[in-house]
């Protein structure tokens, strides 16, 4: 079988790409002439792929000139616009045209022309370039006119224009084929589809029309899309304007608020914010080598949170007895009040310095508000070593007595502390991301002391025997260093144990040194003598006649060793016995004034200024406050109210060649925060005695307790030269002397050159000083001197004598 040609068709006359088959191809050109008032839209293919994502317009040309590959590469879309039913939609107005009656649409129908415009033997159909034996068919049906809504002018003229491929433009009337067209059209118009033609032909001249030239489409303008310029400036106006109205509510709540409107802003942050206090590390208390005599450990401490407490009563009950604290006080606490700043309280403590064993207790019970934190506690390791100079803290860690109260806003620190927003839950949860205030606490100064740990522990125990043998109600004992007027050691008796200073009375409690006032007695005859001696008014030669007793402002005053009216006695004689006579005789020379100003300048009538909270200052009269029995009362002791450290700082002016050096416990100060040392207070330091009148005095004094039947010969000490003077007097409570002996001995060593001065002093219901605190001191000297490496004297004291 010879091949088929291409102008044969295979099944009858094949339509052309892009048009409807229901419309015959010979009168697609007809209707897109310009008389027919038809302009250009959808061509079909061509036009339609100007808006295809590619772009670009393409004239439709006969497939089958495409190769193979070419057709892979066409556009995507040409399938689905294959499709398009009638190639063209109306181009411009035409005229009206009657639809065709149902009767006359039938026919054409049964003929084929209707649908395709052809007969099935192929004639009538307008082929394309190479298609010349197909001719059109024109339609005998009158054409039934029907109107049609006009278009706009620029639409009209874009649509008349219509260019073929040799440049020129259609125009004139509709070809022969324009009524069948015009039927076939009318048919898809009733079928619900448009019927618009691919392309129009140009008529040839003649009866028989030629075969058409495709036309090619014009490229028309995109439809314009939305402008974004003005959707970016509505949206920018609208989004300031909201920044605006909140800046401006923002700047009226802060501002512009009414007293009402913070209240109650006030009231809602207090009711969602809970602030807990940080304590800050205390700090220790060392000795002079750095050995611990106070420090603070780790500990617990127990809170509330008055809100979470779901039945008072019960919680309390069973914290109390872990505790030991009274329930009635722990319900107080654990009631719902307000706090004293306003607000609901949130937080309270019910206990610190907690064990932590007990802490642990508690935690394990989860009691509702009930809160177990780190805290610390304060502890003694010495137990009751040096208690009564130290003092003891409270439950909140602040220092109540001795050194810790005197320097608590030193050893204590600054307290930190945390605000926090809270919700329902547990206590203290702070809320992720909600507000936090967070204050680090400092860390306390500690103070290192000028007392030795060692010697204190000594002179203590000696202190504390020596008063059980004697049932001395009271007693204490002083030690200080000649030359830098450091105290090495501070006791009293009775003691008690810091860690349970509630446990003891007040009066047990005390600092006997600083805070017991007592008339000194016999030991302030060292000064009256010192004062006749540094003006030139006695020599160490000189000799005083005395008698038994003498007589001033009707009060009689006695030796206790009773000499003979009439009997001269030197000066070491005076001291050695303990003349008050002489004594008393002496100070007439110096008069009262100047007896007065030398009690101040040893330090009488004011408090030392050690460093212990409480210390009392004493008294001594002014010479307008003497009566008719001072002038014999005052020179001997009597009618002076000192402590015993007053006197052993006088005594120190007298070991140290007359020089008054203040006596002082702090050496130095350890910042917690960077560890900087810095060095105690500078003493205050004057001059009392001229340096040759102070060894004189103090060489004279070495007869109290080298010679016979002296007073003070139980405070000797083996190997050394000791200097001193034993003294009894009164205690004085509420204005009233009581009934018992207030006896002391004072004394220094090495007398040649003193390295330390040690003051005892005890109450007892009989005996004196000599009795009670002379073998005291030398015990506490002997231990002294040993501890400190002391050289032992290398020469003997001098003979005194008595009487000349």
């Amino acid at each position: 079988m010879s091949p088929r040609s291409d102008d044969t068709p295979r099944r009858g006359d094949q339509p052309r790409r892009g048009t409807s088959r229901d419309l015959p191809a010979g009168d697609t050109g007809a209707e897109e002439t310009e008389e027919n008032g038809r302009g250009r839209g959808f061509g079909g293919i061509g036009d339609a792929r100007a808006y295809t994502p590619r772009g670009r317009t393409m004239a439709e040309r006969d497939q089958r000139t495409r190769s193979p590959r070419a057709g892979r590469t066409t556009d995507p879309f040409r399938p689905a616009l294959q499709v398009l039913d009638g190639g063209r939609p109306q181009r411009g107005r035409r005229p009206a045209e009657p639809e065709p009656a149902p009767e006359q649409a039938k026919p054409a129908a049964k003929t084929g022309t209707g649908r395709s415009g052809t007969s099935k033997t192929g004639t009538g159909r307008t082929g394309e370039k190479g298609d010349t034996g197909r001719r059109e068919q024109p339609d005998s049906r009158p054409a039934t006119p029907r109107t049609r809504r006009p278009e706009p002018d620029e639409l009209k003229q874009r649509r008349a224009r219509t260019t073929t491929r040799d440049g020129s433009r259609t125009a004139g009337p509709a070809s022969a084929g324009a009524g069948s067209g015009k039927a076939a059209r009318a048919g898809l118009a009733k079928a619900g589809r448009p019927g618009t033609a691919v392309g129009a032909l140009r008529p040839r001249t003649g009866k028989s029309p030629g075969p058409s030239r495709a036309v090619r489409a014009v490229v028309t303008e995109p439809p314009k899309l939305a402008n974004p310029t003005r959707r970016l400036r509505l949206g920018t106006v609208l989004a300031l304007s909201l920044f605006v109205m909140i800046g401006v509510r923002l700047v009226v709540l802060q501002v512009a608020s009414s007293p009402g409107d913070a209240a109650r802003l006030i009231k809602l942050r207090e009711q969602r914010i809970t602030e807990v206090t940080l304590p800050a590390p205390r700090g220790s208390i060392l000795d002079r080598n750095g050995t611990v005599l106070a420090h603070s450990v780790e500990a617990r401490y127990v809170g509330v949170d008055p809100v979470l407490v779901k039945d008072v009563a019960k919680t309390a009950a069973t914290l109390s007895p872990l505790l030991g604290v009274p329930q009635s006080k722990l319900v107080e606490k654990m009631k719902r009040h307000t706090r004293p700043g306003g607000g609901e309280s949130r937080f309270e403590f019910l206990a610190q310095g907690v064990d932590i064993s007990i802490g642990d207790r508690i935690a394990g019970l989860k009691l509702g508000g009930i809160v177990v934190k780190q805290d610390e506690r304060r502890d003694v390791p010495g137990a009751d070593l040096a208690a009564n100079l130290i003092g003891f803290t409270g439950a909140d860690n602040s220092g109540l007595e001795g050194l810790e109260g005197r320097y608590d806003s030193l050893l204590r620190g600054t307290p930190g502390s945390q605000e926090f927003e809270i919700g329902k839950g547990d206590l203290n949860k702070p809320i992720p991301g909600g507000y936090q205030k967070y204050v680090e606490p400092q860390p306390g100064t500690s103070i290192e002391l000028t007392i030795d740990a060692d010697l204190q522990y000594e002179v203590q125990r000696i202190l504390c025997e020596q008063a059980t043998d004697w049932k001395a109600t009271i007693a204490g004992a002083v030690v200080l260093d000649v030359q830098t007027g450091e105290v090495l050691a501070q006791a009293s008796c009775p003691t008690y144990n810091a860690a349970k200073a509630l446990d003891y009375t007040p009066a047990d409690r005390e600092d006997v040194p600083s805070a017991i006032v007592a008339d000194p007695g016999s030991i302030h005859k060292a000064f009256t003598i010192g004062a006749a001696l540094q003006e030139g008014l006695i020599t160490p030669d000189s000799a005083i006649t005395v008698g038994p007793a003498i007589e001033r402002g009707g009060y009689r005053f006695q030796d206790s060793h009773i000499q003979v009216k009439g009997t001269k006695m030197t000066i070491p004689g005076i001291l050695a016995l303990s003349s008050n006579v002489g004594t008393i005789l002496i100070a007439d020379k110096l008069g009262k004034q100047k007896l007065y100003e030398y009690q101040q300048k040893f330090g009488l009538g004011r408090a030392t200024g050690e460093g212990v909270a409480g210390e009392a200052t004493g008294k001594i009269l002014t010479p307008d406050e003497w009566s008719g029995s001072a002038s014999g009362s005052v020179p001997i002791g009597m009618s002076v109210d000192a402590t015993l450290i007053q006197m052993a700082a006088g005594y120190g002016t007298i070991a140290n060649n007359g020089t008054y050096i203040q006596p002082h416990l702090i050496k130095e100060m350890i910042s917690g925060k960077n560890g900087k040392v810095t060095a105690g207070a500078t003493p205050e330091t004057h001059q009392v005695l001229d340096p040759d009148v102070a060894t004189e005095l103090r060489t004279m004094m070495e007869a109290v307790v080298d010679t016979k039947d002296a007073t003070g010969t139980q405070a000797a000490v083996t190997g050394y030269r000791v200097a001193g003077k034993t003294g009894t007097g009164k205690r004085l409570i509420d204005g009233q002397y009581t009934s018992s002996n207030y006896g002391s001995f004072i004394g220094m060593a090495p007398a040649e050159n003193p390295r330390f001065v040690i003051a005892v002093s005890a109450e007892v219901a009989h005996g004196t000083g000599g009795d009670v605190a002379a073998p005291a001191f030398s015990k506490m000297m002997s231990f002294a001197l040993q501890h400190y490496r002391v050289p032992p004297s290398t020469t003997k004291a001098p003979t005194f004598r008595i009487h000349p």
